[in-house]
């Protein structure tokens, strides 16, 4: 009988979703399930782009050109000029979600066996990306004790290699809620151009920073030459369905190379397009009271977590996540537990359990990502739920007070 490839039965699973099966059958026994495993915000998409959206008169549902809706390129370079960003409609390139310019920065800017430096723990599904394209994940573990801020120059230098071609980073970050702050943009910046590295950076919760903005790579004057961004309209305006983002250069030949890989896949989704057009107009309110209520959420996450017995956490700078650790020796299992076996007034909780987020073998095993995209009366409930289950799991690692 054939066989599946071997790579496809040793690229990395994704910990967000490799847990549905057990929340489906949660559901399916009638238990309500609070998501706090996906970054699936409950906000509405901005209501007023989708009214306009809804109004577009059009025929017939074509080919986008393969770099994207001029137009749509257009109004983007307006989006990022609000950031004090100088960008040609030709440094833009609209891709399939965030998603697909991650797989066209590894395709066009690493070859097999190269390296890229990720400060750990990362979005999941770099891993997978690199595992698809042969690139090797080299990372520099955070500490949650300093809620893992960027690891040192020192520690940077040490990775690098002649093989290694980028530094790899999200800011603010999934999952830690990490903003890099100015000096750490600017280390990065000595080390890309000491070793003319390329400086990826995933910035898709740039509006998504609640203490200080989140700087760019793409406002350094330095990396202008070896910055890459990847974007998205999922999160910011609650479209993940849109399935729309960006990879965003001002590297000429790098962008020849992502070109070619855009040719092949003809074309980004033409219909989030049209949508993420109209997502860009009179955003200024939807934004800005959007970011408030994930600031309340935070705050709500925060405060709950540590007033909960031998949870170690801390308060994330941005996005809508946070990475905490727990009195548990397997989060795999804890959060299966959750899903099989605990139930608190007919609920439980999903998380997503943190060794996915690390390409250390080892780290995670106490660690679960938080992703507060629930209203805060679900949240509360939510946290409800945690703690009562931190006290009845029984691979608790903290003696249950008397």
């Amino acid at each position: 009988m054939p066989k599946a490839s071997h790579r496809s039965e040793t690229v990395s699973l994704s910990p967000i979703r490799k847990l549905i099966p057990y929340a489906d059958a949660a559901k399916a026994a009638g238990r309500h399930v609070y998501h706090l495993n996906i970054g699936q915000p409950d906000i509405k998409t901005h209501p007023t782009a989708v009214a306009k959206f809804r109004s577009i008169d059009w025929e017939i549902l074509e080919y986008s050109p393969s770099n994207g809706i001029a137009s749509y390129r257009e109004k983007l370079t307006g989006y990022y000029a609000r950031y004090g960003i100088d960008l040609a409609v030709e440094n833009i390139m609209v891709t399939t979600g965030g998603s697909e310019a991650i797989l066209f920065f590894m395709l066009s800017c690493l070859d097999p066996g190269d390296e890229v430096i990720v400060p750990e723990p990362f979005y999941a599904n770099y891993n997978g990306y690199a595992d698809i394209t042969g690139v090797r994940v080299v990372a520099i573990t955070g500490a949650i004790e300093n809620g893992f801020s960027l690891p040192s120059a020192e520690a940077f230098a040490e990775k690098i290699t002649p093989r290694t071609k980028a530094i790899m980073i999200t800011s603010p970050n999934n999952p830690t809620g990490v903003c890099y702050s100015d000096e750490e943009m600017e280390t990065l910046t000595d080390i890309v151009v000491e070793h003319d590295l390329l400086l990826c950076a995933d910035e898709v919760y740039r509006e998504f920073a609640y203490d200080t903005p989140a700087r760019s790579v793409l406002q350094i004057p330095r990396l202008h030459q070896h910055a890459v961004v990847m974007d998205s309209v999922s999160k910011r305006y609650s479209a993940t369905g849109a399935r729309v983002g960006a990879l965003v250069c001002r590297n000429a030949e790098i962008l020849a190379g992502v070109a070619r890989y855009a040719n092949l896949r003809l074309s980004p989704p033409g219909l989030g397009q049209m949508l993420s057009e109209c997502l860009l107009e009179d955003d200024a309110g939807y934004l800005e009271a959007t970011k408030e209520e994930y600031r309340e959420r935070r705050d709500l996450v925060y405060r709950r977590l540590r007033a909960m017995p031998g949870v170690k956490t801390y308060l994330p700078g941005g996005a809508f996540y946070c990475f905490t650790r727990f009195p548990i020796a397997d989060s795999e299992h804890f959060c299966q537990w959750l899903l099989e076996e605990f139930e608190r007034d007919g609920a439980t909780v999903m998380l997503a359990p943190g060794p996915g987020f690390y390409a250390t073998p080892g780290l995670g095993h106490d660690e679960c990502r938080i992703a507060y995209v629930l209203n805060q009366q679900e949240l509360e409930k939510a946290m409800d739920c945690l703690e009562a289950a931190l006290l009845e799991y029984p691979g608790r690692t903290l003696d249950t007070p008397a």
